[in-house]
């Protein structure tokens, strides 16, 4: 009798940058997975995995368990598909060793596919925000989702490469509705105006779009569903964080996409597949964040801690480090639904030498029943003492009540983190105190780059 498929999502509880690519690796090689699967975001994921002999690779659109050999990647519907970055993708993990990559890939049909228009408009749409700017990572994937919306008749679908005529149609109507929305003649002459410009642009990309499409067929639902339904244990690997989900984030320091497990979940219902999903949080022993949008622990004093495959430069500007945060990751695991384990890395910086304090509430710097305040729609308070009250909790709204997440942000710009007295003495009370509030064991923590750094639980016990 055959065993039942397992099906198990990775889903970042913070900003991003969390360790999905090293804990993706790490469980391909434990469990074993036979295919990881996409299942939010586009080409803006960046997921570091370094391996024991050096190779390091940042997985965009590929699953981060491609070194692993047998393990497949599908790309399923909402992902939004960069062709040409795919190939790009593709040549250089071949350099470090991968071969099979296109072989061990599967695309459903149905994905959204970014072209160079969409990425030449949001990047343009980017720089018109200045001091306003969202933190695009500049790959054109928000652009892509937010035209579909608008414009479901102009989206273009992964399936349509396989027809070069109708798919050259809808890239020329693309082109005309980018550059109507944007005013061209005020910008600044520089490539991505001159993209916008060029109907024979469309020309030159499709040609490489069409070779991938001949080399990795549109799967249709039967095909996805197949994949899906295989024996053995099926990876969701989650792109970006909880608190840049399009409904639970900032708004609108956010990405157009689902983050959440349920997502993965839909993926499951729509190939008629009804398993649950095991929930595993990731979170980094401190906080990071990627570009613009409130950060209440940043701390300068830690921008030093070491960051190889993160820096300022590129879109999304500044890499910033903060202390952990009590107060987002309950909102974050809240968001995220129950979860079924955490999964933590980066302590190794503990037993560096890194002075990390917890911040356990906020102080609303507008003070109490302060003009403007968003406290009584957005936090949760309690009594400090005499009459000051503290933030302990952010209110999950109502899901996709932008109004209530942009009342969010706005307190989360003004607040003044509350910290411990001391420090945080040892790895295993900063893991006692994250298991606690996100109501789940540790399952397995990374103490270094790799997946021979990865323990089950908190090794520093046994």
């Amino acid at each position: 009798m055959s065993a039942a498929p397992r099906f198990a999502a990775l889903v970042g509880l913070a900003f991003g940058d969390c360790g999905k690519g090293l804990f993706t690796d790490a469980l391909c090689r434990r469990w074993p997975v036979h295919t990881v699967a996409r299942f939010n975001g586009g080409a803006q994921a960046g997921h570091n995995v370094v391996l024991p002999d050096g190779r390091h690779h940042t997985f965009s659109q590929f699953g981060a368990g491609t070194f692993v050999p047998g393990v497949h990647t599908l790309l399923a519907a909402p992902v939004v598909v960069h062709p040409t970055a795919l190939l790009v993708e593709e040549h250089v993990l071949r350099q470090a060793g991968i071969a099979d990559a296109l072989a061990r890939l599967t695309i459903a049909a149905s994905c959204r596919v970014t072209t160079p228009y969409h990425q030449a408009a949001g990047r343009l749409r980017e720089r018109l925000r200045g001091t306003r700017a969202h933190g695009s990572c500049g790959v054109g994937v928000g652009e892509t989702v937010a035209h579909g919306i608008d414009h479901p008749d102009e989206a273009l679908r992964y399936a349509e490469l396989a027809h070069p005529r109708r798919a050259r149609d809808k890239l020329a109507a693309i082109r005309r509705t980018l550059a109507a929305q944007l005013d061209l003649a005020a910008l600044a002459l520089d490539d991505d105006v001159r993209v916008l410009h060029d109907d024979a642009v469309a020309g030159r990309w499709l040609e490489q779009a069409c070779h991938l499409a001949a080399q990795v067929a549109p799967a249709d639902e039967a095909v996805v569903a197949a994949r899906l339904a295989r024996e053995g244990t099926l990876l969701f690997e989650g792109a970006q964080g909880m608190l840049l989900d399009e409904s639970r984030g900032f708004h609108p320091h956010t990405t157009w996409s689902d983050v959440t497990p349920a997502a993965a979940q839909s993926v499951l219902a729509a190939a008629g597949i009804h398993a649950p999903v095991e929930r595993l949080g990731i979170v980094r022993a401190y906080m990071t964040r990627h570009g613009a949008g409130p950060f209440p622990t940043h701390d300068a004093a830690l921008d030093t801690l070491a960051e190889p495959h993160n820096d300022d430069r590129g879109w999304q500007g500044r890499f910033r480090r903060g202390h952990p945060d009590a107060v987002l990751l309950r909102y974050a695991a809240a968001a995220a639904g129950p979860l079924d384990g955490l999964l933590v890395s980066h302590l190794d910086v503990l037993e560096r030498g890194a002075a990390l304090r917890w911040c356990a509430s906020y102080a609303d710097a507008c003070g109490e029943g302060a003009e403007g305040s968003d406290r009584g729609d957005a936090a949760l308070c309690e009594r400090d003492g005499g009459d000051a009250r503290r933030i302990v909790g952010l209110k999950l709204g109502v899901k996709g009540d932008l109004a209530h997440q942009e009342r969010l942000t706005r307190l989360l710009e003004r607040v003044q983190p509350e910290y411990d007295a001391s420090p945080v003495p040892s790895a295993a009370a900063l893991l006692e105190r994250m298991a606690s509030i996100a109501g789940c064991n540790v399952r397995f923590t990374s103490r270094g780059p790799t997946h021979a750094h990865v323990a089950e639980g908190d090794a520093s016990r046994r």
